[in-house]
């Protein structure tokens, strides 16, 4: 447990810097649509919260998620959080002697999960300009036999921004198909992302997508989010739940106003975002460093250190220290972690502009620092 205390200590030392700039976990700092504040305060002034919800989400929800993704005759399964949906898969899926096979970079919390329940990591790296940054069909074929049990595609990428086209999701698919494989569409960034298509419109039988309400509504701390898939698998995932009781009720009349308000939000919320990169793109390459995805699909950028000589984490601490929260590249990767940040975008602007102004200053101060604090 002495890591579990370190690391929540670190996050606890976070909420209590005044006036932090969270810049480094995807999240939306953009101030809420009233529409979503009403709902919630109106959810707390009727005591709603002294009830439990409905164990798979209200079915007003449900549908509007189901419609929001375009996902013809599939179900919504609301949940504690996009995580919680994929503990859950993994839970009915994952099993000693199979294989989960994702790539290098991705999110690591579902291979953990598959792990947890004694199934074999396979990842595939995909950091390589070679590629576009992309997992190709034929690398995912080569990587797959009759052990896989889950496929795992996070799209857009985190940390990388990269999104697949339409094509590529449905040769994913059928690659899944193919042993027998369930395939998990992460969906989490998807409305960042111009043209994505979500592997249900393509091939909707023995594919589920995850989805999150923390990274395009803002409800990050509301713990708040679904998996979408054809009836018989959504009845097999709700069997391996341990939510028995319900996501948040307030948080779901908050995701519900969300939804009916999208259009104009993330119209204004993709506004300051694309602002923010254009920003924070200009600022890294006059402080040395490269750009790898300058176009990306998630409200996040990655930003390679080499050029400065300092390490990603030494610049992360040199930040912490100036107010500002990033993220170290071998938060996502091992293997290619120690040559990238990651900074968020999804942010006011005044914080995108502390972060460019102080950026130069922060491996600066880098070069003096010789020991680092644990980073999580």
């Amino acid at each position: 447990m002495a890591d579990a205390r370190t690391r929540n200590r670190y996050f606890d030392d976070l909420f209590s810097t005044p006036d932090l700039a969270w810049m480094g976990q995807n999240t939306n700092h953009v101030p809420a649509h009233p529409a979503v504040t009403d709902a919630m305060i109106r959810s707390v002034e009727a005591g709603e919260f002294n009830a439990y919800a409905p164990p798979m989400g209200f079915e007003a929800l449900r549908s509007a998620i189901v419609a929001d993704l375009g996902a013809g005759s599939a179900e919504a399964l609301v949940t504690e959080g996009g995580v919680n949906a994929l503990a859950m898969i993994c839970k009915a899926r994952a099993k000693p002697g199979t294989t989960l096979v994702t790539t290098d970079p991705t999110w690591k919390w579902p291979c953990l999960f598959a792990e947890q329940a004694g199934a074999e990591v396979v990842q595939i790296p995909i950091y390589d300009p070679a590629t576009s940054f992309k997992l190709t069909p034929e690398a995912l074929r080569a990587a797959v036999d009759e052990r896989c049990a889950i496929i795992y595609i996070v799209d857009p990428n985190n940390p990388l921004g990269i999104r697949y086209e339409r094509e590529e999701i449905a040769a994913f698919a059928e690659i899944a198909r193919s042993v027998g494989a369930l395939m998990i569409h992460d969906c989490t960034y998807r409305d960042f992302a111009d043209g994505h298509t979500p592997v249900l419109q393509v091939a909707p039988e023995g594919t589920v997508v995850s989805l999150s309400f923390s990274k395009w509504l803002g409800l990050a701390g509301m713990r708040i989010g679904a998996l979408v898939a054809e009836p018989k698998l959504v009845d097999e995932f709700s069997a391996a739940s341990t939510s028995v009781l319900g996501a948040s009720v307030v948080a779901q009349r908050a995701a519900m106003a969300g939804l009916s308000v999208k259009p104009e939000w993330m119209q204004e919320v993709r506004r300051l975002d694309r602002a923010n990169k254009a920003m924070i793109v200009a600022a890294a390459e006059a402080a040395g460093l490269s750009v790898p995805v300058p176009v990306s699909h998630g409200n996040f950028l990655v930003l390679e250190t080499a050029g400065t000589g300092v390490s990603p984490e030494a610049i992360v601490e040199a930040a912490r220290r100036e107010g500002v929260m990033i993220r170290q590249g071998r938060y996502h990767t091992a293997a290619f972690g120690d040559r990238f940040i990651k900074v968020s975008t999804s942010v006011p602007s005044a914080w995108a502009e502390r972060f460019c102004e102080g950026l130069p200053r922060y491996i600066e101060t880098a070069r003096t620092l010789n020991d680092v604090p644990a980073l999580f």
